[in-house]
């Protein structure tokens, strides 16, 4: 899919991401984390975190709402930009530092973070395209790989707020 086609679809649901993590942060996470997703595709009680991370160009602090699923005692999150040809800056910005902060529900964490590869990555992918089915339509709108990344807690941190953010980015 085309950067073009895939930043349409993204702006279809602007204001519902926008609502999304308005929601989640302004609760302090007891209301978002599980979502209603029917109209993209996916379930009605689907699961969401938020990851916050520095821009590595802007040096801004971002807070991104995403689909997680969790494998092994991991969170684990698709940089599927909706299909799109390249990766989202939210995986950029993450891929340059050695930790990630991300929040589930009432509990945020500063952790570490990977990317599954081989066997581990098909199975993990596998197992999220039956979480999210319409990862699989992503995957094969696209050249690329879509990344995997499994986040573990290391520390326990305040939930995010609004205030934390400098600027968004979906």
């Amino acid at each position: 899919m085309s950067d073009a086609d895939s930043a349409a679809i993204r702006e279809k649901r602007g204001d519902w991401v926008t609502e999304h993590r308005e929601l989640y942060l302004n609760s302090g996470g007891t209301r978002g984390h599980i979502m209603d997703i029917t109209p993209v595709g996916g379930f009605d009680f689907a699961t969401h975190c938020l990851i916050k991370y520095k821009g590595r160009k802007s040096g801004k602090n971002y807070i991104t709402p995403l689909c997680c699923g969790y494998y092994a005692g991991e969170v684990v999150i698709c940089a599927s930009k909706g299909g799109a040809d390249t990766h989202p800056a939210w995986y950029l910005n993450i891929a340059d530092s050695d930790e990630v902060e991300f929040q589930v529900a009432t509990e945020a964490f500063r952790g570490t973070w990977r990317e599954p590869e081989g066997a581990e990555r098909e199975k993990i992918w596998n197992y999220m395209v039956d979480c999210f089915p319409f990862y699989a339509n992503y995957q094969a709108s696209t050249d690329r790989v879509i990344p995997l990344v499994l986040m573990k807690g290391v520390e326990a941190i305040p939930v995010f707020k609004m205030e934390d953010a400098d600027a968004w980015r979906d």
